[in-house]
């Protein structure tokens, strides 16, 4: 290729790369504006997150949410455990036997 032939290939791709350059730098600006003003975190080089960073007041809900959590599911297992005892109470063949004794009593009471 001569030089004129570069030159005319330069003047025609060089704008173009430099319209797709500015395009791509304003998109990440966007980017990075909208993830600050919602609170979303920015990666650093390696992909670290840098933003929030967590203070002592968080750690602290953070253990209050866990300590909470904890008990919750505790008391989850514990009302599980109480079902599995009801459920297995009613579908007990003696306590349906119970059942339709009573049932016939009251049908022997309403005859008489």
């Amino acid at each position: 290729m001569e030089p004129n032939e570069i030159f005319e290939v330069v003047r025609i791709i060089g704008p173009i790369i430099a319209i797709v350059t500015a395009i791509g730098c304003g998109a990440w600006l966007l980017d990075t504006r909208m993830r600050i003003k919602n609170g979303y975190p920015l990666n650093g080089s390696w992909g670290q997150k840098l933003y929030p960073k967590t203070s002592s007041e968080e750690g602290e809900r953070i253990k209050l949410l866990s300590t909470e959590n904890a008990q919750l599911r505790a008391e989850l297992g514990s009302v599980k455990d109480r079902l599995g005892n009801i459920e297995r109470i009613v579908t007990d063949s003696g306590y349906q036997l119970t059942q339709q004794i009573e049932a016939l009593r009251i049908e022997r009471k309403d005859v008489q």
